[in-house]
């Protein structure tokens, strides 16, 4: 997949596969968006007028300079709220002339509350320095109406706004983490990424029982019955393999037919799709005997070891279960199939020598093995004489739009039709 150029379509594949971790960080973004605005909500703010008695713009400088000064803040800090330090104070307070004669000292704060005490704090302060000092200056100071009400945005519609930009950078995060992931993830998922691997076609496709103890396999064995669009893949992927002809369920084949169906340890899933096909082959009628043999790894497939020994003929007695304590299971001649478990190493693949079948198909979760994985399982099989006919894909990737290359079943041999001829030519006679 790494190798693979991500256009639009694949893309969106690939976000919508990780779409639990895009939203994942999505929340995040909003959640530390939302968290910044409590954290440092947004500032409210409130102006208190001064009256100067002097028109000269250079005393109008002059007194805007002192009106924010340390000497005149300082004064104004035991009454300013909340109690902070006079550098903290400094960025809350913005002294401007409004006219000639007018001041305006504007404070900023948290609350309504603390930005109309501090603005008349200061404004207070001023006028305690105006009233020593303005005679330098020659002029007065004096209040010019009430400090007003303080104004800015609510803190409501302020956590809105930076929750959603957090958001949306968090979706774009996540999007390109998924996308980076993808890109270094060599697990395939699509059919045909999984049929090139090997030079292998996909059979069938199908979602597989995931059992977890004994009982489920059980019920399995019992009860499977696919969809009827699973069942018709199934049906013509057995028909392909030549295993038996679904129209003639019980017809016997010569010393009857059988399968392997390999799978990796690592690729717990796939364990099911031989048990699956030996099920639903009983419902068809079929005589089938299912066989699991001693693996490598006894913990992957011991629930269904134990499910078999203890499982009963049923399925109308077309279904038998046997369990092989030997690399070399017995086939059973009087059965139409029979369908062999394997399990190899998921990290370093190995089939061994075993009685041979008639076909040996490899069972394969999308999104769980590598190129590599399924090139030295099929080595190891061709080493000792089973070559893999086909695959079988379990749980499929919904948004995977490719067939593996399915190839076209052989058509039975028809009658042929007689065909409509037109614009015969007639002799003229004379």
């Amino acid at each position: 997949m790494s190798d693979q150029p991500l256009d639009l379509r694949r893309s969106m594949q690939v976000i919508r596969r990780h779409w639990i971790a895009v939203t994942a960080v999505t929340l995040l973004g909003l959640a530390a968006g939302a968290g910044y605005t409590e954290y440092k909500p947004p500032l409210l703010t409130s102006d208190a007028l001064v009256q100067l008695s002097t028109g000269n713009a250079a005393t109008m400088a002059s007194q805007v300079v002192i009106a924010n000064s340390d000497q005149v803040l300082a004064t104004a800090l035991p009454n300013v709220a909340p109690s902070m330090t006079l550098s903290q104070l400094h960025p809350l307070v913005k002294v401007s002339s409004l006219s000639s004669s007018i001041l305006s000292v504007s404070a900023s704060g948290k609350t309504a509350r603390d930005a109309q005490q501090t603005a008349g704090a200061v404004r207070t302060a001023y006028l305690q320095w105006a009233a020593v000092h303005g005679k330098l200056y020659k002029m007065t100071a004096t209040s010019f109406g009430v400090v007003t009400s303080a104004t800015g945005p609510s803190k409501r519609s302020t956590m809105i706004v930076t929750g959603l930009i957090g958001a949306i950078i968090g979706l774009i995060l996540g999007v390109i983490g998924a996308l980076a992931l993808s890109r270094r993830d060599r697990r395939l998922r699509l059919r045909d990424e999984i049929a090139d691997a090997i030079g292998v076609p996909v059979l069938a496709s199908l979602p597989v029982v995931h059992a977890n103890d004994a009982a489920h396999w059980s019920k399995l064995l019992d009860e499977y019955e696919p969809g009827v669009s699973d069942a018709w893949r199934l049906r013509n992927a057995l028909r392909y393999l030549g295993l038996f002809d679904p129209r003639y369920p019980t017809a016997r084949h010569h010393g009857g037919q059988s399968v392997t169906v390999l799978s990796l340890s690592t690729d717990k899933r796939a364990l099911a799709l031989g048990p699956q096909i030996a099920s639903f082959a009983a419902s068809l009628g079929v005589s089938t005997v299912l066989v699991i043999g001693r693996q490598e790894d006894a913990s992957v497939t011991a629930t269904l070891r134990v499910a078999c020994t203890a499982q009963a003929p049923k399925r109308g007695g077309s279904l038998r279960v046997i369990v092989a304590d030997h690399d070399d299971p017995d086939l059973q001649p009087d059965a139409t199939l029979t369908v062999v478990v394997s399990v190899v190493d998921g990290r370093n693949p190995s089939v061994a020598a075993a009685a041979p079948t008639t076909v040996t198909v490899l069972g394969v979760t999308s999104g769980t093995t590598t190129a590599e994985q399924l090139a030295r399982v099929a080595t190891s099989a061709a080493t000792h004489g089973n070559s893999i006919d086909g695959i079988f894909i379990a749980d499929p990737d919904p948004a995977d739009p490719t067939t593996g290359r399915i190839p076209q079943l052989v058509r039975p041999a028809r009658n042929s039709q007689p065909t409509r001829l037109s614009g015969i030519q007639t002799e003229t006679r004379r």
